[in-house]
């Protein structure tokens, strides 16, 4: 269903009311064609501006630069090579409690890992679109594969010559799947 556009008044208040200032395609888009349409729709709710498709959670984020996928790795792999093992607790109560709380601070990373982004498109089984508002990506658009590789990679128009990322722009009127690097999917 296609959502009208919104008004710059309703641009300006969304912007401000989330501390972010929407890359220029994306809020052209806004104003010019739609508030939903092709991407998770923003809309004004009685706890304010937010997307369809997006957790609440990710709200403190947001003002957050996004991250690229290689600033993370090193961390990531640390994180995993730090999951508590039973065999190294005296007692499954210990473990279960150790290892709680390490799964809690991995759901912290994995949060971080889309600060700044927004799910533009649910694709299911975990898999989405992302459009990255915030930081020096800002305008760019992401395939969070987190579901079965564990990775967020650029979607791009030339995944053989340094795979940039698409803007919002590039990516509107084409497949999130044609734009995933090669063997993916």
């Amino acid at each position: 269903m296609e959502t009208p556009p919104l008004s710059e008044a309703e641009v300006a208040a969304a912007e401000r009311e989330l501390g972010v200032s929407f890359p220029a395609e994306y809020r052209a888009y806004l104003l010019e064609v739609s508030a939903g349409g092709t991407v998770s729709r923003l809309v004004r709710t009685e706890q304010g501006w937010w997307w369809e498709n997006n957790s609440r959670a990710a709200r403190e984020l947001l003002a957050v630069p996004f991250p690229h996928p290689d600033s993370y790795v090193v961390e990531d792999d640390e994180l995993g090579d730090r999951e508590p093992r039973a065999e190294d607790f005296a007692d499954d109560g210990a473990y279960q409690a150790a290892w709680r709380a390490w799964d809690d601070e991995c759901g912290v990373f994995e949060d971080r890992k889309t600060a700044g982004a927004i799910v533009i498109q649910e694709h299911g089984c975990g898999f989405a679109t992302l459009l990255a508002l915030t930081g020096p990506l800002a305008g760019t658009v992401w395939w969070d594969g987190r579901a079965t590789c564990d990775l967020i990679v650029p979607l791009s128009l030339d995944h053989l010559r340094g795979a940039r990322p698409v803007t919002f722009g590039e990516w509107l009127g084409r497949s999130s799947q044609e734009l995933r690097p090669p063997g993916w999917g």
